[in-house]
Order: structure tokens, then sequence, then C-alpha cells
């Protein structure tokens, strides 16, 4: 870029670029790799509405079964323009296994246990393959309490933030307990430390019981949740829908109209559709779904958007334009069942393949842009109860073109 172009027209220019981009530049000159590595820079782009909608796929290889990443641009050459990634190495070399529980703003945040059984979670940016891990505080021993794990990146300062939370697992143990220790913490990658929420006044009852199901949405994240009520037949139960603002880090509560708080809570989970929040009821016979969105964001205002009526289907997420991403599994006596996949037009009823083949019920699906959060972080690092220390690994190859 021209000398006789001002530094400032040239950082808006940069600001526009997309992150391979960014990455390849900031090799060209001192000051632009300074202004790309700043924090505001890095948050200032990271925040912005104008980056290209991904759809993150994740699945195991019927070759070797190996766990494959491929990000799929969500716009007018869908599903044509794929590119596979590779995890960062830190994640690989201390993670014995683990499962995606969300993605926010570029990041994904997988969560396992490294080779000691030691529970942690790693925020990884795939785009450009940098990655930080954050040993979880003291879990519970025992059957007593159960917890899950949400994350998501605070809307106003763009602090990546993973929230535990910890729950009494059966109703009947309820009474005799008074207090559930430790019951909500808070990980903030910027303190790189845990801490209980800033709003302590409305934490969740004791009769709130989890389920592993949760997005995240504008910087609030969901769970689908089971309230339990004690009856004279002993504990009834109907499912609603606990919220936590990752800004004010305050809980709500969101309850669904009767034909889907009753429903058992197997047949119910929860997803998106651009920044709506989303039910989907799977029929008892698993002969289909019905989508039901909240509407404005009022609780239990919601409305039933269609209904998918077919056997062994299932709805993994959804495309910017409201499209279900379906799972079409296909039997195959004495091996294991397959699957491929499309994207449903409710309307038309026109359908799309994503020419991916895989392993059924290996396949999820994940909304995703590239940016460039976790840059100014320093490689391969773990934070364990406030403290930060740098891991040993190798070099690895980039992702590459699929």
């Amino acid at each position: 870029m021209s000398d006789n172009i001002p530094f400032e027209i040239q950082s808006e220019i940069i600001k526009r670029l997309p992150v391979k981009s960014l990455i390849q530049f900031r090799t060209v000159s001192k000051p632009w790799k300074s202004l790309i590595d700043s924090t505001p820079f890095i948050n200032h782009y990271s925040s912005q509405h104008t980056h290209t909608q991904r759809l993150l796929v994740t699945y195991d290889d019927p070759v070797d079964s190996a766990t494959t990443y491929v990000s799929i641009a969500d716009d007018d050459t869908f599903p044509q323009q794929k590119v596979s990634y590779s995890l960062p190495l830190l994640t690989t070399n201390i993670l014995k296994y683990s499962s995606i529980i969300g993605t926010s703003h570029g990041l994904v945040c997988l969560y396992g246990s490294d080779p000691i059984d030691k529970e942690i979670a790693v925020v990884c940016n795939l785009s450009i393959r940098k990655a930080v891990g954050v040993v979880m505080p003291d879990l519970p021993s025992g059957l007593t309490f159960g917890i899950v794990v949400g994350f998501g990146v605070c809307r106003e300062t763009i602090d990546p933030k993973i929230v535990k939370i910890t729950y009494i697992s059966s109703w009947d143990d309820m009474e005799s307990i008074s207090s559930i220790p430790s019951q909500v913490e808070v990980f903030t990658l910027s303190s790189g430390a845990w801490r209980g929420p800033c709003s302590s006044s409305n934490l969740p009852r004791k009769s709130i019981r989890f389920s592993l199901d949760s997005v995240v949405i504008d910087g609030v994240l969901y769970w689908l949740a089971a309230d339990g009520v004690n009856t004279r037949s002993g504990y009834n139960y109907y499912m609603l829908i606990i919220s936590f603002d990752l800004t004010s880090e305050e809980f709500g509560e969101i309850y669904l109209p009767d034909s889907l708080a009753r429903v058992d809570d197997y047949n119910l989970s929860i997803s998106k559709v651009r920044n709506s929040l989303v039910v989907l009821r799977r029929f008892l016979d698993d002969s289909g779904f019905s989508v039901w969105m909240m509407l404005d964001g009022v609780p239990q205002s919601f409305i039933r958007m269609f209904t998918i009526k077919s056997p062994d289907l299932l709805i993994k997420g959804f495309r910017k334009n409201g499209e279900p991403i379906i799972e079409m599994v296909q039997h195959h006596p004495g091996q294991r069942d397959g699957s491929f996949f499309v994207a449903y037009d409710p309307c038309s009823k026109d359908v799309v393949n994503l020419e991916i083949d895989v392993f059924a019920r290996s396949f999820c699906v994940f909304p995703y842009i590239e940016t460039l959060l976790l840059l100014d972080q320093p490689d391969f690092v773990i934070y364990d109860q406030g403290k930060a220390t740098l891991q040993s690994v190798e070099p690895s190859d980039e992702g590459k073109n699929y």
C-alpha cells in the first residue's frame, strides 16, 4: 500500500479485509503488524457484523473414524466453498477426548479431559490456529450433583467467558441439600481466572435440573432445563429455558407453552435461527420434528414455524436463511449406519445436498464466522487457578482447502 496514503486511511482499508489477508499482511510492515495485533483492532474487527456467515460442521470420517472439521460458506455459493481445519496443537496435546460445547464470535470451545482425567476447556480460533486452555475448577464428586458448561463472548467487552453451573442431579435429594456448593462460576479470558457471577441474587433454584443442550445468541446463553414440582404422587416436571446474560451475568427463566413444557426432555432440544431462539420437538414415534420459534424475545410467545414428518431424520442446525440442515440416516445391516446431509427449504420442499457422507449421528453443525480473537494471546497458554503456564508443543501444518 502506498506510503502516500495516510496511515489512518490504510487502517480503515485494513479493517475491511478477510482474516486470511490480515494474517498475511502482518508480515508486510511493522506498523501493520502492530495495528493488526493490537487488542482494540482485534476487538473492533471481531465485533463487526459484516463477516461472511459460515457453518462449522464436524463429523467422524468414515475411512479412519477421525473427527473432521469443515467450514462451509453460507452464501450464494452454498455448499461449494469448503475449507477443512485441523485443531491447534494445544488442543490435540492436552485433550484425550472432547466435544464442542459452543461457538461464538469465531471461537470454538471444546470440553473434555486430559490424559490424567483433569477436566479442561479449550477455546480455539480455527481460522488463525490459536488456542488457550482453561483448567476447570474443582468439580463435585459422587452422583449428587451434575454440571453444565456454557461458552460465549460478551457483546459489550468482546471478552470470552466460560460458565459452569452445578445443579442437583436428583429431585429426591433436593430437600436434604441446603445449598449447592460453587453453584455458578465464571471464567473470563481477560482475567485468566474463575470467579462468582457479578449478580448472585437470582441464581437458579434448587429444583432446576439442566440439560447439556445450550446455545448462545447475541451475548446471552440459553440452556434447556427441567423444573421439578413435588406432588402427592412424587415429582413431576415441566420443561423451561434458563438464560444467562454474559454482560450483566444475570439469570432469567423462559417458560414454554404447554405443548412443549410437558414433553419429555429427551424429545426436546434448542437451537437458533439467525438471532432467534428455537425449540425442536421430536415426535414420540421418531417420525419427524416440529420447529418452534420464540417471537421478539418474548418468553412463552412461541410459534410453530414448520413440521417435518419423515423417519430416520435429525435436524442438526440451521442456515442463516432459516433452512434446517437435516441428517438422513441410512441403515446398513451388519455395518455401522451411515448418513448424508441436506439443506431443506420448508416452503418449496427443495433440498441441497451438502455432499458429505459420514457415520450416522457423528455430524454436528455450528454457526461460525472468521475473526481475530485470541491473536493477542500467547501461544500454547493454559490457565489454571489464576495462573498462566506455557505448554511446549511442536509446529503443525495449516488448514487446507477442502
